[in-house]
């Protein structure tokens, strides 16, 4: 790599840190984190077993959920393929839902500190309209078809034959001769 292209890899290499959406999912995290804490502050003796374990089963939840939002934005961010972006958006938005409804798993459970939660859930609905926008700057023309028809942009269909002709199988199929790690972990797994 020469400097020039070392010196343009190192400064965007922290470019996603500045976009508005991954710094809400920033928030989001640490809510997450203030809520948890508050909880292992509160309940060192919890009035039964099984409202600890509620507890413990939620904030465990809300917190890989958590990790994910900042996560799968950087993905996204450091991909060029639209599939590739939209699957991790898809990410994105499944975690943010997940925290809202361990949420009131946690209000059902009696969970004191509703405060939290109440800001918890606004700063999810501040990240819905910055994601929503987010996702409409991946480059559509830049995309391989997704042949299970999840991710494809507007108006590319995953069986089209006109799409099909534009893949070269001498490419397709080189590109897997490369990747022998793949071929090492197929091998492994037909022999477990």
């Amino acid at each position: 790599m020469t400097e020039d292209e070392n010196n343009h890899y190192e400064s965007g290499i922290d470019e996603w840190r500045k976009l508005p959406v991954f710094r809400q999912g920033v928030v989001i995290l640490h809510l997450v984190e203030h809520i948890i804490e508050g909880i292992k502050l509160e309940d060192n003796n919890p009035n039964s077993q099984y409202k600890k374990a509620l507890y413990q089963r939620y904030t465990e939840q809300m917190m890989d959920n958590a990790i994910l939002i900042p996560s799968a934005i950087a993905t996204a961010h450091g991909v060029d393929l639209y599939d590739l972006k939209m699957e991790n958006a898809t990410v994105v938005r499944k975690a943010a839902r997940e925290i809202i409804q361990d949420s009131k798993g946690l209000l059902a459970s009696n969970y004191k500190d509703v405060e939290y939660l109440d800001l918890l859930g606004d700063a999810i609905e501040m990240l819905r309209p910055i994601f929503a926008r987010w996702v409409q700057t991946f480059d559509a023309t830049q995309y391989i078809i997704d042949r299970w028809g999840l991710f494809n942009p507007p108006g590319v269909n995953f069986d089209d034959p006109a799409q099909l002709k534009n893949i070269d199988p001498n490419t397709f199929l080189n590109n897997l001769d490369e990747d022998d790690d793949w071929e090492d972990s197929e091998d492994e797994g037909l022999k477990n």
